[in-house]
């Protein structure tokens, strides 16, 4: 008999061509995970399909199926937020790659869908907030993924992080005190800060409020876990975000006009 699944509460991660009408969906679902679903026909024209199944949308899905790649049944739109765009929409492609990077097929993360779920309605409704809504997703994703150490302890001894002195986080290592010449260091009582929104019913809230006072020197630590884990040395999303930043800089060498004599 093959597994039927209805009505999901879920995103569309990522589409792939897989025939002239049909595509294959990477899928975030808050009861299964992540998994692949087929969805035949969606590229026609007449598909019910088409004009729902994009990314950043709330959406309730149904699908069966046994093999590694499921049948996509039914499709609808859960409505509430409208879909992120601009630099909004570059930053929830980014944790759209974040979640296909870290997470394995199959394994379910209730709580970590539900923080997704509130970032790209905060991205779509509060684009001043973007930087603090990234780094307190990264944090929540490598906790349930199971890559962050604990943020009260240094990695090594286990004995609690003394709040005056400067600290590292490691890939596997966890936390150990700053040497010198280490760059981007934060105190004891940051990280004892994370740790402890993080341990809050409402994680990625408490992050956002955590993270502002430590954005750059977090922004570096964090990316060396995120980079070590997922095997990729640049986010292709982040290099978009970077590239179309740098297209709206004025060129220095650009010519000023001339004041009006």
């Amino acid at each position: 008999m093959s597994k039927r699944v209805h009505d999901e509460p879920a995103f569309v991660l990522h589409r792939y061509d897989w025939s002239e009408t049909s595509l294959i969906l990477e899928v975030f679902g808050r009861g299964q995970g992540r998994i692949a679903l087929v969805a035949k026909g969606v590229k026609r024209p007449t598909s019910q399909f088409r004009p729902v199944l994009l990314p950043l949308q709330p959406l309730l899905l149904s699908w069966g199926g046994e093999a590694e790649v499921r049948t996509l049944k039914s499709a609808q739109w859960q409505g509430g937020h409208v879909m992120p765009t601009g630099d909004a929409l570059l930053a929830g492609s980014y944790l759209n790659e974040l979640l296909m990077r870290l997470l394995a097929r199959d394994d379910p993360h209730p709580r970590l869908f539900d923080d997704y779920a509130l970032a790209v309605q905060l991205l779509s409704e509060r684009s001043e907030a973007q930087p603090l809504i990234l780094r307190a997703f990264e944090l929540v994703l490598l906790r349930d993924a199971g890559f962050l150490p604990d943020l009260a302890r240094e990695g090594s001894s286990l004995q609690p992080l003394d709040p005056a002195l400067p600290y590292v986080l490691q890939p596997e290592a966890g936390l150990r005190q700053a040497h010198a010449d280490d760059p981007h260091v934060m105190a004891g009582h940051d990280w004892l800060a994370l740790q402890a929104a993080l341990e809050t019913d409402t994680p990625l809230l408490a992050a956002m409020r955590a993270s502002l006072p430590v954005m750059p020197a977090l922004r570096a630590q964090l990316r060396t876990l995120l980079h070590y884990h997922s095997g990729v040395q640049v986010f292709r999303t982040r290099q978009l975000m970077l590239d179309a930043h740098a297209l709206t800089r004025p060129r220095p060498d650009a010519v000023l006009p001339q004041a009006p004599a």
